[in-house]
């Protein structure tokens, strides 16, 4: 068997994915290190931020150029909320911008209540000082 690595792996994207999800950690740490607010209250600014730009269509042209750089990250999450919610209108009508959103996030909202609960189990956490 005759492995060929360039089909396997598209370096192009990995590096567009690295360097936009990159870029996107770098900004959160940079929220975390240089301003006083919570990881909570960045956590929903990312979350918004992306539901903005995937609302009103930007956020897509991020995620077709980077791939999981763009959908992984927080704002991403946002985004699959914002895309789920508007295929949920056009399919449902009203009742559907409250079920598509939850409907087409459902495996990323079981990942982090499943990966949330396990680390709660390994770890001690602190309180920020400030």
């Amino acid at each position: 068997m005759n492995l060929n690595w360039e089909e396997i792996f598209n370096w192009n994207m990995i590096f567009r994915c690295f360097l936009v999800g990159g870029t996107i950690c770098v900004l959160g740490q940079i929220l975390i290190d240089k301003t006083k607010l919570t990881p909570a209250r960045i956590l929903v600014f990312f979350v918004t931020l992306g539901t903005i730009l995937g609302g009103l269509g930007i956020y897509q042209h991020l995620v077709d150029f980077a791939g999981a750089g763009a959908t992984v990250p927080l704002t991403g999450f946002g985004y699959n909320l914002a895309k789920g919610a508007i295929e949920g209108v056009q399919q449902n009508g009203l009742i559907g911008a409250f079920t598509g959103g939850v409907k087409n996030a459902a495996g990323g909202i079981a990942a982090a209540v499943f990966f949330g609960y396990i680390a709660s189990l390994i770890s001690k956490p602190k309180m920020k000082k400030q």
